[in-house]
């Protein structure tokens, strides 16, 4: 994974995981340190590389890195991420056998951070999206909720891929389906989407909606999430560019918040019926 999401908290975890203080010393050095923020171009976040080269340890310089990204430049920042965890584990910073071994509670603290936005942190240091098939119901709202947080700021390696063939919003209409009919049937997915729909009491451009006067909103949401999957680059998904060729980055961008949108919007209705 060349991207990792970013947010407060996996900042303060990221940080704890290069911490050296306690021993004499151990890898990534400040020179790894300085390549990665500089072919990043994360160097205007970094103390060291502005100057301040006092007591400046490896945890501080990380914390500031990525505080720095995440209000300036989330995405260079989460390019980051996933290039320093490749670091580490290249120095063998996740075998507990190795002299550069991060330690277990650093490695506990990342995976539990990195859980909550649907990644999987494995005890060598693979990274991988979490599977939704294997969740539990409340497991799998909440990994749904953080792609649909990553999906609204234009994040198109959580829209499209939650570690099943599913795009975000397909993933979504099979979880509303699954958890008030018990079960579903693969199907093509406007009948899917539209299934959903109808079980939350939405209108669709075949069904009538318990609220009148949010029919037309409703309509074209489901509209919009079809047009939306027409887009989708369905040999490519999960495997490079998720969108056709056709669609340029703007473009993408705004079919991918379109998807967070509409899959929030079910995702709400459904906890609604379901309270």
């Amino acid at each position: 994974m060349n991207k990792i999401p970013l947010n407060d908290e996996i900042a303060v975890a990221m940080s704890q995981i290069v911490d050296d203080a306690l021993v004499a010393t151990r890898k990534p050095s400040h020179a790894d340190l300085d390549n990665i923020i500089l072919r990043h171009g994360l160097d205007k976040g970094d103390p060291k590389l502005n100057g301040l080269n006092g007591n400046v340890g490896k945890a501080k310089r990380v914390y500031a890195v990525l505080n720095w990204a995440l209000e300036y430049n989330q995405e260079l920042g989460e390019s980051f991420v996933g290039s320093l965890i490749s670091l580490l584990r290249g120095h063998g910073g996740f075998r507990d056998s190795s002299p550069n071994y991060v330690g277990n509670e650093s490695i506990l603290n990342l995976q539990n951070s990195l859980k909550l936005e649907g990644i999987v942190l494995a005890s060598d240091g693979t990274l991988t999206p979490m599977v939704l098939e294997n969740l539990s119901d409340l497991e799998m709202e909440e990994a749904l909720e953080s792609y649909i947080r990553r999906a609204k700021k234009g994040a198109s390696d959580a829209a499209l891929l939650t570690g099943t063939s599913k795009d975000l919003l397909e993933a979504v209409a099979a979880h509303v389906i699954t958890k008030l009919l018990g079960k579903y049937q693969q199907s093509n997915f406007p009948t899917l989407l539209g299934l959903a729909f109808h079980l939350l009491g939405l209108s669709t451009p075949n069904t009538k909606g318990v609220n009148e006067s949010m029919s037309r909103m409703e309509i074209s949401l489901y509209e919009l999430g079809c047009a939306v999957n027409n887009l989708r680059n369905k040999q490519g998904t999960g495997h490079g560019r998720p969108f056709l060729p056709t669609v340029t980055p703007n473009e993408a961008i705004a079919a991918i918040e379109s998807m967070g949108l509409i899959s929030e919007f079910l995702l709400n209705k459904l906890k609604e019926k379901v309270s």
